[in-house]
């Protein structure tokens, strides 16, 4: 079982850029160190108040973000899968693969689908069909009893503490590879931490 953002594909830093962006269209620069929520799930609404206080009662909401999305946007239609994921899913076969992530399904799939991809997750869980999100284990329950398998006979693997947390809830063995905006010594909850997904191969992983 995957996670999407930040594991599958560096969306973590897409959004991260879209929002410096955004900042620097009022003068200002985005404090990165407070940037990156401790939970899954959409946190936009809070980044827009804190760019609101921050421009003033001139700051206009809807043009704002119909910038900052513009700009995310034309940043993910060129998007890949992280180093070595690619290689990972090409050679997953005989394996049953899910997503499992915080994010909404109309988040995940459009670009699941870029991806080329798609057909290869027998299942994907989102988290606008639980209803709590990471380190909530209620997304990868789901994605369990969709697969019709449990705990014991699955993996996960995840970018963020909270993604590590969530997984073990669920009672999962969990492999973390840190996106590049998480500090890896905070991912000591794993099972295995990996640098990136070309470091093992796929099976090499599943078989440890």
């Amino acid at each position: 079982m995957f996670d999407f953002d930040g594991l599958l594909m560096d969306t973590e830093s897409t959004q991260l850029e879209s929002w410096q962006y955004e900042w620097r269209q009022h003068g200002l620069e985005l404090d990165v160190a407070t940037f990156f929520a401790d939970h899954g799930g959409d946190v936009s609404e809070l980044r827009y108040a804190t760019l609101a206080s921050a421009v003033g009662a001139g700051y206009d909401r809807v043009s704002s973000h119909a910038r900052r999305v513009a700009y995310r946007d034309s940043l993910n239609a060129v998007l890949q899968f992280r180093p070595g994921i690619q290689a990972w899913l090409d050679a997953a076969s005989g394996f049953r693969l899910a997503v499992a992530s915080s994010s909404p399904a109309s988040w995940v799939l459009p670009l699941l689908e870029q991806s080329g991809y798609r057909s290869r997750f027998e299942v994907v869980a989102c988290g606008d069909e639980v209803s709590a999100h990471k380190p909530d284990p209620a997304v990868y329950y789901l994605a369990l009893e969709r697969l019709g398998i449990v705990a014991s006979e699955a993996m996960a693997f995840e970018d963020t503490p909270h993604g590590v947390a969530a997984a073990k809830a669920a009672g999962l063995r969990c492999v973390a590879i840190p996106n590049p905006h998480t500090d890896a010594s905070l991912l000591g909850a794993a099972d295995r931490v990996l640098g990136s997904a070309e470091e093992m191969t796929l099976a090499e992983v599943i078989s440890q």
